[in-house]
């Protein structure tokens, strides 16, 4: 069975720290995992992982600052009123976050950026995003859009919404949570991304065999200085860095 995406992995100088921002800005809950080095957050209530709908957060701390001039994954944040997405922003800036400029020009939602400089978009109220949760999609800047949704539509357990020249999107094939979004942009991918998606295998299913599966579609093997882990690293055609996690 194809895997699934289960969080979205955020490199931080203090993941601590990083960690209570995302929290506090979803409304979601910050628990310690490795103290220093790693915090996951997740929908308020009691810990379940993976979320059954939510794609949560795993901040990890790292000793290396950002040198990327933009991330090329970014998180959408939904919003369901023009009052919301107002209170939401200055919270947000409350919170740490300030404006960023990514060339974005005259556009409807606003572009800012998590205390260690990674962009996120807080979106005017959209139809199509009234029942995602707080976080609308995950957004990842790509040069072929069809390419992606070939690799990522097989790849994961997901469903193929729609594809252009410009987008392809994918959800969850139960119709929750966040949506997957690849968006035609200008630039290349230079350096590693302090943002990526980490996917699962079901219970019952290899991981070692999933990651083999993902090669034969067109993923390479990433060696970021990781060692002896129980994950697996692999980029996926256009580069883009993701992990295949052990179940256990």
């Amino acid at each position: 069975m194809p895997l699934r995406p289960v969080q979205v992995n955020i490199k931080a100088l203090d993941a601590e720290a990083l960690g209570r921002f995302w929290a506090a800005a979803l409304g979601w809950t910050a628990s310690a995992g490795t103290p220093g080095v790693t915090t996951y957050v997740g929908p308020a209530g009691p810990f379940v992982w993976p979320d059954p709908v939510a794609v949560g957060i795993d901040v990890v701390t790292v000793p290396e600052a950002r040198t990327a001039a933009k991330n090329r994954v970014h998180l959408d944040l939904a919003t369901t009123s023009a009052a919301h997405r107002a209170e939401l922003v200055a919270r947000l800036r409350s919170l740490g976050a300030t404006p960023a400029d990514v060339g974005q020009g005259d556009v409807p939602w606003t572009v800012l950026a998590d205390p260690e400089g990674n962009e996120f978009c807080v979106l005017e109220p959209r139809k199509v995003y009234r029942d995602t949760g707080p976080v609308a999609a995950v957004v990842v800047d790509c040069a072929d859009p069809r390419a992606m949704a070939r690799f990522w539509d097989a790849a994961i357990d997901w469903t193929l919404h729609g594809v252009s020249d410009d987008q392809a999107v994918l959800r969850s094939a139960r119709g929750v949570g966040p949506y997957l979004e690849f968006i035609r942009t200008p630039g290349v991918k230079t350096v590693p991304d302090r943002v990526h998606l980490d996917l699962l295998a079901y219970p019952g299913d290899d991981e070692t065999g999933e990651a083999a599966r993902l090669r034969a579609l067109g993923a390479t093997d990433l060696d970021v200085g990781q060692g002896d882990v129980p994950w697996t690293c692999l980029t996926d055609p256009e580069g883009h860095e993701l992990c295949v996690l052990a179940l256990s």
